[in-house]
């Protein structure tokens, strides 16, 4: 196992505490290139851009925010900033507008009226969030906005506008369906089925997961909201709730489950299957372990790795530009580890205690979207690692490197020792001299 060392980072300022799903990389104001939205215990929403230690923007919200995501929930075509708060409050951001407005300004942070920072839109929804999903789980193009709570329920909303209405604020989420688990919720993914359409998964403890059945119609969309919860202990709606076990250790309730799905294979030499990733750790007194498991669509194990570290967060990220994947897992000691499809594992130790992390697309210091890792500390401040791009993941020599290289030949023989058949004997022969001294 490789170790990493990272030094390319940046330092923002932060002097709020977070809840661990409360930070979030996205193109927050549709301009192609990714911020990072943070929102804080006492309601404040912050977007950072760029390499600025300051706030590129700050929103209020209406208690503390414990859930924040960067998608096109209202379906217009546009990426739309979302916050939910503990007492259930649903704030929609616009920041585009904002973009628009500094586009004349010399300054770049922004300097508001209070009445200007308030949200586009406000709703309140049950209490308890937990966890948010923008996805599209029902294969129909559009985007719904998917919330796991404490109690154990997950809830799918779809923002709906009346026909006449014009204005944005004039639509409202609207409840499609409750799901009742076993378990508590920890992780929500989507992942490609069978046939290809997207299915809605969420982690149970003891390194199960269920998949959510998306039975709604525009018809009974109503009908299988709150009157109708799927509860897995009745007849008729526990079939939308199917339960997967993937280890004999479901009914031990101290190992919790977070799952990521779509994982990506890259495109060549054909498109690949999406795969999915759990990983579980345990909390057994002295022996605080994590593992990770690699799986595909047909729940096939590729691989498992195990770590003597409690990981608590789980993203995926291309660190190799290939167009693959890779799996990166961080503990609240700070280690984080990579890992490919082929099992490579390599580590970077972080050297504070972790708070919140996060991975994906950040647009920092060379003005375009690259791999960066996120790191909330419990000391106020946030690090934004943003040269993370490794040449390759698994380990190689020096010989190996240099013969993949068309120029090495050339430099050789310019040297006069092109005479060698390959690269392999001029080394060897080179080794075996005796030395001048």
């Amino acid at each position: 196992m490789r170790s990493l060392n990272y030094v390319q980072r940046v330092s923002l300022d932060f002097t709020g505490t977070l809840f661990p799903h409360a930070i979030c990389l996205g193109d927050a104001d549709n301009d192609s290139l990714n911020e990072l939205v943070v929102g804080d215990t006492s309601g404040k929403l912050l977007v950072y851009k760029n390499d600025d230690s300051k706030p590129w923007i700050t929103r209020t919200c209406v208690g503390m925010l414990t859930c924040v995501a960067v998608g096109d929930v209202c379906n217009k075509g546009k990426n739309f900033v979302v916050a939910v708060g503990a007492e259930g409050w649903f704030h929609l951001f616009d920041v585009t507008a904002a973009t628009a407005s500094k586009s004349d300004s010399s300054s770049q942070h922004e300097f508001m009226s209070p009445d200007d920072q308030k949200p586009l839109f406000t709703q309140h929804i049950p209490a308890n969030t937990k966890v948010i999903l923008i996805s599209d789980i029902d294969g129909d193009g559009r985007s719904e906005l998917v919330v796991g709570y404490t109690d154990r329920v997950v809830r799918a909303f779809r923002w709906e506008e009346p026909s006449d209405g014009s204005e944005l604020g004039s639509g409202q989420l609207v409840l499609l369906k409750k799901w009742l688990l076993e378990g508590q919720v920890d992780s929500l993914s989507v992942n490609p089925g069978p046939e290809g359409l997207p299915e809605l998964m969420v982690s149970q403890p003891g390194c199960g997961y269920a998949i959510l059945l998306c039975s709604w119609t525009q018809q009974d969309s109503n009908s299988s909201g709150e009157d109708a919860p799927a509860t897995p202990g009745s007849e008729g709606p526990s079939r939308d709730v199917v339960l997967h076990v993937t280890t004999g250790r479901i009914h031990n309730k101290n190992v919790s489950t977070h799952l990521i799905g779509s994982i990506s294979k890259g495109t060549k030499p054909k498109p690949w299957n999406c795969t999915l990733m759990l990983y579980l750790h345990s909390f057994l007194p002295l022996n605080v372990t994590g593992t990770l498991k690699l799986m595909d669509s047909s729940e096939q194990l590729l691989w498992s790795v195990q770590v003597d570290h409690q990981l608590f967060a789980l993203q995926k990220l291309d660190v190799t530009g290939d167009g693959r994947e890779e799996v990166v897992a961080c503990a609240w000691d700070g280690q984080t580890y990579i890992i490919d499809h082929n099992r490579t594992v390599v580590r970077f130790q972080f050297d504070e205690n972790v708070n919140a992390f996060c991975a994906g697309q950040y647009t920092c210091k060379e003005g375009k979207n690259s791999p960066c890792l996120v790191y909330v500390s419990f000391n106020h401040k946030i690090y934004i690692y943003w040269k993370v791009q490794l040449e390759r993941m698994e380990s190689t020599n020096m010989l190996r490197v240099l013969e993949e290289k068309p120029e090495f030949t050339s430099h050789l023989k310019a040297l006069g020792v092109g005479e060698y058949t390959n690269n392999s004997e001029l080394f060897a022969s080179a080794s075996s001299k005796p030395s001048s001294e």
